[in-house]
């Protein structure tokens, strides 16, 4: 399989960005609550937290973001291996998040994703879909990630409860499966010119999944 290498410069710039766009999409969702950025804390990043979202209730949700520089892709990467050479898992198989944040960044697109919902239809269908290798460089070490390439219909038809916003003009876009859609097409193939998504929302449907407690202190650089 092919891939391509991309520095860690442009990969923490796009996880930037990401995170900023899913921060403000959250609090302008749910006025009044509050976001932390875990993204530092080590007590959340084995946990694949890169956000607490306090709501206004006293409720805490973790979020995991991905930011996807692809210019034409209507595929979500689902980060299977972190580390090839390390023999790490993917944020995707162990993330105790509550929901994925996908940014589609060169589209201005914004996915809400139910992650454990997502991740118990993926796991059976993972063999459906192809696998894409992408090499990071950070100085003078180069580590490999893999993941899955998921169109964003197949988890639209699978998965109830995934939502999307045009980041412009804060829409709501119709994907196939959900009660108000306007189709998100997929293209046609998955490029190995482009990066995958880098980690670090509309409004979030009331059975996204149950949300986990979390004391709002708990909050690194929030």
């Amino acid at each position: 399989m092919g891939g391509r290498s991309f520095s860690m410069r442009g990969v923490q710039g796009a996880a930037d960005r990401a995170v900023q766009h899913a921060r403000a999409w959250l609090l302008e969702t749910e006025p009044g609550s509050r976001v932390h950025d875990v993204q530092l804390d080590p007590r959340f990043q084995h946990r694949g937290v890169d956000l607490l979202w306090e709501l206004p209730s006293g409720e805490v949700r973790g979020i995991e973001v991905k930011g996807d520089r692809n210019a034409t892709r209507r595929r979500y990467f689902f980060e299977l291996v972190s580390n090839l050479e390390k023999d790490t898992p993917g944020c995707f198989l162990y993330s105790g998040a509550d929901l994925m944040v996908y940014v589609f960044l060169t589209q201005g697109e914004l996915h809400v994703l139910p992650l454990p919902r997502v991740r118990e239809w993926f796991i059976p269908r993972a063999k459906d879909y192809a696998l894409k290798h992408a090499f990071t460089q950070t100085g003078a070490i180069r580590y490999t990630t893999v993941g899955a390439v998921v169109p964003v219909r197949d988890v639209a038809e699978g998965v109830p409860g995934v939502s999307a916003v045009k980041l412009k003009r804060a829409a709501p876009i119709e994907l196939p499966g959900t009660p108000t859609a306007q189709a998100v097409t997929p293209d046609t193939g998955a490029s190995n010119d482009t990066p995958p998504p880098t980690a670090a929302a509309s409004p979030v449907p009331a059975d996204a999944g149950a949300p986990r407690r979390r004391s709002p202190r708990r909050t690194g650089t929030g």
